[in-house]
């Protein structure tokens, strides 16, 4: 199964594996970890990656990153090398809890991906599969620290891949497993998650500030050590025990400040961050921090609106540091972040890890804390996978605020959060029982935006009952859920009378009721379960006339034409159906301005025009709509339906003219609208839809919508408005 020089290759990365495990090991953990090393090696065999190279790399590899750079235990080694047995070979989960133990195949199974594929195509093989791994993260958070390490060494070999599949695996790892590595406070993993999707969705602006920050990388490193010169001094001076390190900036954050800033390379001041850190006792760690915080602001002055204190309260993830913005001697701002070894040591491997390798009694309450709000954001298993997988996103993207009760115990919350939101933090009862609040003594209502410092007295009334309009202003999971469970609850009530109602109308009618009818009636009313449907039907919402209607626009529509009792007509297949089958055979792209079977639209988010790298997404009974790969909109979408991804180029014979936009900021002066459009209409000759302008204090900033054939030509177009005096920034208006 494996030549000499792939075996060696195999003995060379375990011994590497066991090399980097730094946790306490017995004999009876390296004897479990070899065995599974084993059967690893037995049953992935005859296994290869796209790469051609033996897939038991893969597994290794995986638990290597969980022993290095999670410092995790003997249980989460064994499992990384077995993650993929049960889905790939034929190993079942009861042969892994013989061969090891329960708890092995309970973190196994919740790796291991759902098989089959869903007839429905509404629904989201993607979200099923996160919410049952989260399902058992509820129970063992090593699933998920299992399936990080996973993602990133997948990312980390992701060239061998299709492009579709690329763009599919990136966007779900920048949506979903890069923040949720964040939440975990896997930071490193968090960043490289982040800087691997950038390289597959944009390659040209990941190379392209890559080779900035190399080409930069000798002035940098002159300029930090005049910086870090006197800090040195200070803190030698005052027998402070230290290191510095220095952490430059991502290139995906780097690539986000540019985006959200719109500005250059040149313009981003915290390319890179000055890390110091002491050594210092637990007990003493905040004064040590504030003290060094003290002896660098004597040397340079603090950015005040830039100061983060993560020390006093530290972040949902754990992390624990001191940070400040100062102003160094040759006018650049600076970022220095202050911590402890401990502090150090969480940030690097994660608070999640931290907790299964080391037990220190003084930070239990935390952990214990931390866990809990980790598993409230999954109470509520019977949700619709989609609705799981969107609630769940809000909390992973969230940052927090500190708000507090009339006694004075703190509560953290997510930015954004409600008063009903706060309501429901504190126990399920007083959120389904509210009315109002008190906020610093004024009375608000529920839907009332909460700030750090609030004071918040939940107002509440024994006969008040959870509403649907709820859901629209709570932004918590455990808000969501539990107002979604009370509504489901009572929902649940009129389910029998609901049915019996609806056989009867179809009695009537003459319809035959069955599975199939509900669920076209279902999707006809835009619902995803039958308690919506019956309720509404019992309480008289849908009523007799709505389903006559139904009845009468199915007769009229081949798609639906085999509701129809007596008719012979068989019902068409889906257009998502239609257009799967005309590409299916199809290896090359979806081409774009032609005269083609399958229908497709531009989509307004981001108006990609020719020259623009783009993908087609197949959305159920629509066209497939085009969208730039950068597109916000496309990237969350890819990370739900991955399946639904075609690929997509652009016709270049056909002179077909797209809409694009331009953003600029000027000096203000007369004739500079003259100016734009002599380069535009004249030299150009393109055509103008949209010219929206704001001047202020001799400032001006607008936009430009126009038509255009390609990217090339808008760049063209760019290149001469940039030669006007006047203009300060220009560039396309891109997705946001």
């Amino acid at each position: 199964m494996y030549s000499e020089e792939e075996k060696r290759i195999i003995a060379n990365k375990y011994r590497n594996l066991l090399r980097v495990w730094k946790s306490p090991v017995s004999e009876a953990e390296k004897a479990m970890v070899r065995k599974a090393f084993d059967l690893a090696v037995e049953a992935h065999g005859d296994m290869r990656r796209l790469s051609g190279e033996p897939y038991v790399y893969h597994p290794i590899e995986v638990a290597y990153i969980c022993a290095k750079d999670m410092r995790l235990d003997a249980t989460s080694i064994v499992c990384a090398l077995l993650h993929d047995v049960v889905e790939d070979t034929e190993y079942t989960l009861e042969d892994i809890e013989k061969l090891f133990n329960p708890q092995v195949a309970l973190i196994v199974g919740g790796v291991t991906k759902i098989k089959g594929i869903f007839d429905d195509e509404t629904r989201s093989i993607q979200a099923e599969y996160f919410k049952k791994m989260m399902l058992a993260l509820a129970k063992d958070m090593r699933v998920i620290l299992i399936k990080l390490a996973d993602r990133l060494h997948n990312m980390r070999t992701l060239n061998h891949m299709a492009r579709t599949k690329q763009l599919k695996i990136a966007s779900e790892t920048l949506v979903l497993y890069a923040p949720l590595a964040y939440r975990m406070g896997l930071y490193n993993i968090k960043t490289e998650l982040e800087d691997l999707s950038l390289k597959y969705t944009e390659p040209e602006i990941y190379e392209h500030i890559r080779q900035q920050l190399e080409k930069t990388a000798r002035d940098r490193e002159k300029f930090i050590n005049r910086f870090i010169y006197p800090i040195k001094k200070q803190l030698a001076g005052h027998d402070i025990p230290f290191n510095i390190n220095i952490r430059v900036k991502s290139i995906y954050s780097i690539r986000q400040k540019m985006q959200s800033k719109n500005i250059s390379f040149d313009d981003v001041y915290d390319v890179f961050a000055v890390r110091i850190i002491i050594d210092s006792r637990f007990k003493s760690e905040k004064m040590d921090c504030w003290m060094v915080y003290s002896l660098i602001t004597d040397i340079y002055k603090p950015k005040h609106d830039r100061v983060r204190d993560w020390v006093s309260i530290p972040k949902a993830n754990g992390y624990e540091a001191l940070h400040l913005t100062v102003m160094s001697n040759e006018g650049k701002w600076v970022e220095i972040q202050i911590r402890t070894k401990r502090m150090h040591e969480i940030a690097e491997t994660g608070f999640a890890s931290h907790h299964y390798y080391k037990n220190l009694a003084d930070e239990g309450k935390a952990i214990e804390s931390w866990l809990l709000r980790i598993r409230e954001q999954f109470e509520n298993p019977d949700s619709d996978a989609l609705s799981f997988l969107n609630d769940f996103k809000l909390n992973l993207y969230s940052e927090e605020i500190y708000t507090f009760s009339p006694k004075g115990d703190m509560k953290k919350l997510p930015v954004g959060a409600t008063v009903l939101d706060f309501a429901y933090n504190i126990h399920s009862e007083i959120g389904n029982h509210s009315i109002g609040a008190k906020v610093n003594l004024s009375l608000v209502p529920l839907n009332h935006v909460l700030k750090s410092g609030d004071q918040v007295e939940i107002i509440t009334s024994k006969i008040q009952k959870p509403q649907k309009e709820w859901l629209d202003f709570v932004i918590t999971s455990r808000a969501k859920n539990h107002i979604k469970n009370s509504i489901r609850t009572e929902k649940k009530k009129y389910f029998e009378a609901g049915k019996e109602k609806l056989k009867k109308y179809c009695k009537e009618m003459g319809i035959e009721f069955s599975k199939h009818f509900v669920h076209q009636l279902m999707e006809y009313n835009e619902m995803t379960n039958k308690t919506d449907l019956y309720y509404e039907i019992a309480v008289g919402t849908l009523t007799r006339q709505h389903l006559k209607n139904f009845y009468h626009k199915s007769g009229k529509n081949t798609w639906l034409n085999s509701l129809i009792p007596f008719g012979k007509q068989k019902a068409e297949v889906s257009l998502s159906k239609t257009i799967r089958e005309k590409i299916k055979n199809k290896p090359e792209e979806v081409l774009l301005g032609e005269k083609e079977e399958v229908e497709y639209k531009i989509a307004k988010c981001c108006n990609p025009i020719p020259g623009d790298d783009v993908i087609g997404l197949i959305m159920p009974n629509n066209p497939i709509m085009i969208h730039r790969v950068n597109c916000k909109n496309a990237v969350d979408l890819m990370s739900s339906f991955g399946n639904r991804i075609v690929k997509a180029k652009w016709n270049k014979k056909d002179p077909v003219l797209f809409l694009a936009g331009i953003e600029f900021r000027s000096i203000d002066k007369v004739g500079l609208i003259h100016n734009f459009t002599e380069i535009i209409s004249k030299k150009h000759h393109l055509k103008i839809r949209s010219f929206h302008l704001d001047s202020s204090n001799e400032v001006s900033e607008g936009t430009i919508m126009l038509y255009v054939r390609d990217t090339q030509q808008l760049n063209d177009l760019i290149a001469d408005m940039r030669k006007i005096k006047e203009i300060k920034k220009i560039s396309r208006l891109n997705p946001k």
